[in-house]
C-alpha cells in the first residue's frame, strides 16, 4: 500500500511537502496548484493507508506524516534521484 500510494506524483508531492511539517488542506492545495477538493481526496487515500494522519483544531484539520520513517524514506529517495541525474 505504501509504495502504491507513493507511485502517484501528486500524492508524492503532498508527502514531500508534509515531510517539512504539518499543513492544512488550503496550504497543500496551493502548493500543488489544485483545488481543495482534489487535495482532500488525495489526503483521504493517504490517511487510509496510514501514511498521513490528521488533527482537528476547531474548524481546521491539519495533516502530517504518521512518523519519521516516511519522511526519511521520501528524503532518501529524492536525494538518490538528485545524485543520479
Amino acid at each position: 500500500d505504501l509504495f502504491s500510494a507513493l507511485g502517484d506524483i501528486s500524492r508524492l508531492k503532498l508527502i514531500e511537502y508534509l515531510s517539512r511539517g504539518e499543513a492544512c488542506v488550503s496550504e497543500l492545495a496551493e502548493f500543488c496548484g489544485e483545488s481543495q477538493s482534489t487535495t482532500s481526496h488525495r489526503l483521504k487515500l493517504l490517511t487510509a493507508t496510514r501514511i498521513v494522519q490528521k488533527r482537528r483544531d476547531g474548524k481546521h484539520i491539519y495533516y502530517s506524516l504518521t512518523d519519521a520513517h516516511i519522511a526519511n524514506l521520501i528524503q532518501n529517495a529524492l536525494h538518490h534521484i538528485k545524485e543520479h541525474k
